[in-house]
């Protein structure tokens, strides 16, 4: 992993050869260090594992194993390494598999450099990038379950931990929550990590999702996915 202030570490997977090195150029003049790439799933686990890189740029369609079993195994072993999706496709059943997988971002192919690049700082930084409208199909789906019969219940989360993921599902950013709470980000970190293992979630999006759907927060219509502002 990246020391303090050193650029972020990456590891490109895709099957495709001319993508990987145009992202390589990309990214590398975004100041980002390409430590590593991968061909198939198989071996994006065995580079990663290696490397240990910060964030993992994974393609969803590859041979060998597909980006999001990779995504699911990697997880499991490499806790600190995020992952963000890379495809063609922008459908909400791929989008809400990726979730479900662990990963921490997911962009199109036709997406700009720029916005690469902002999605792996976001993932990099504990945030979930997925665009508005790519999370938009995501969020009517719990509507829907919700108002279809999710009602509130005894919280398996504090009040304060309500509160907390109350706000980050209203789009706010972690520092943006440790200021209307009048708390510190590290303590926002702290209620986070807690609610991720009452709620048994990955990251902030699967949280919040959850939690909606038990009917511990509400999703309003303004609602977005987590992201960092």
């Amino acid at each position: 992993m990246s020391e303090p202030g050193a650029p972020l570490r990456l590891l490109l997977a895709d099957d495709h050869t001319m993508l990987r090195e145009g992202l390589r150029r990309s990214l590398e003049m975004e100041g980002f260090n390409v430590v590593g790439e991968a061909a198939d799933g198989v071996e994006a686990v065995r580079v990663a594992q290696l490397l240990k890189p910060d964030v993992v740029l994974m393609d969803v369609s590859m041979p060998s194993m597909d980006g999001i079993e990779a995504t699911r195994v990697l997880r499991e072993r490499l806790p600190n390494t995020q992952i963000v999706m890379l495809t063609m496709h922008g459908d909400s059943d791929l989008i809400q598999r990726a979730v479900r997988a662990g990963a921490a971002g997911y962009v199109v192919k036709d997406a700009s450099s720029a916005e690469v690049a902002d999605a792996v700082r976001m993932a990099a930084a504990g945030d979930t990038a997925l665009s508005a409208g790519l999370a938009s199909g995501i969020l009517d789906e719990v509507r829907d379950e919700v108002r279809d019969g999710a009602t509130p219940h005894d919280s398996v989360i504090s009040k304060r931990e309500e509160e907390v993921l109350q706000l980050i599902a209203d789009g706010a950013s972690t520092t943006e929550t440790a200021e209307k709470l009048f708390i510190s980000a590290k303590t926002v970190k702290n209620h986070l990590a807690s609610i991720y293992q009452k709620l048994e979630a990955r990251d902030r999006t699967q949280a919040v999702l959850r939690a909606a759907r038990m009917g511990i927060i509400r999703l309003g219509d303004a609602a977005s996915l987590p992201e960092s502002k």
